[in-house]
């Protein structure tokens, strides 16, 4: 299906796309990627009569380190994520992600900014930008905010962005020593979207134990989630295999899950669980070096 007709712009910088969107309102659809959007533009769930490109504008795109996190421009591309050397060494969790998502064309094209601001319900990177207690950054005409990754996703493909604001950046604190994190999914064979995902990060402390957990799930609600139940079953446990399954059984506390074409409700829960599991698993076995 073709989309509905629009006028295309291509922004020069921050200010020129903050101006559009002032000019055209609830008609402008900000365009970086395309991968979120042109989807649902092709079938008619968006119709913009304005699309605002700002793929081009200078320092939107890029991977730095700054006072204590890793600070990636919006329309920086999945693929630079993934190959990405400071994230490989910083947040290995989050190349991890980004390696599972889609295929190569859609890496190459679409963009972490993107992919946050669309919310799509089983996207991977919200789970694991919950997990890694991220920090996205705004700009509109009242200036710049930060909004913390616990507030910025609030249901269906909805977020605390303000229509006249545009995200800039991700910010994400780097962990502190002896911690990991690991990112399992089981992926729609067609899609690839997570039919379940669960991002874990875990930090051990001086005697082994669990000190600090948090765990995003991604692909069974209306948005990612944390799974506050398990971090508070797992924390200051030995991270055993059997505190690991106590844990993992909360997996689908305060998810609202649904019988659709994945599957039924017992299903899911139990999907949850065993990537739950899994994802502990493997943060609590890189964190100690494994």
């Amino acid at each position: 299906m073709y989309t509905t007709t629009f006028e295309y712009h291509r922004a020069g910088s921050v200010e020129e796309a903050l101006d559009l969107l002032a000019l055209y309102g609830d008609d402008a659809k900000l365009l970086a990627g395309g991968h979120s959007l042109i989807p649902v533009m092709k079938l008619r769930f968006a119709r913009p009569a304005h699309l605002i490109d700002i793929r081009r504008i200078a320092g939107l795109a890029g991977i730095r380190e700054e006072n204590g996190a890793i600070v990636i421009g919006a329309t920086t591309t999945h693929r630079t994520v993934e190959s990405s050397e400071l994230i490989r060494t910083r947040v290995p969790m989050l190349a991890e992600a980004a390696g599972e998502i889609g295929d190569p064309q859609v890496r190459n094209m679409g963009t972490i900014g993107g992919s946050v601001a669309h919310a799509d319900p089983a996207a991977d990177l919200p789970a694991v930008l919950l997990a890694l207690d991220a920090e996205f950054r705004a700009r509109g005409p009242e200036g710049t905010r930060a909004i913390p990754a616990d507030g910025f996703f609030l249901g269906l493909m909805t977020t605390a962005l303000d229509p006249a604001e545009i995200l800039t950046e991700v910010r994400i604190p780097i962990p502190p020593g002896r911690s990991s994190g690991a990112y399992v999914k089981h992926p729609h064979p067609a899609s690839r979207f997570a039919i379940v995902g669960v991002a874990a990060l875990v930090t051990l402390g001086d005697d082994d134990r669990i000190e600090r957990v948090r765990v995003g799930i991604t692909g069974l609600d209306t948005r990612a989630r944390r799974a506050t139940t398990v971090e508070t079953a797992l924390a200051g446990t030995a991270g055993e295999p059997t505190d690991i399954e106590a844990a993992a059984a909360h997996a689908a506390d305060g998810l609202t899950l649904r019988d659709d074409a994945q599957g039924p409700v017992e299903y899911k829960a139990e999907l949850a669980k065993i990537h739950t599991a899994r994802a502990l698993s493997r943060a609590i076995h890189r964190a100690r070096g494994g």
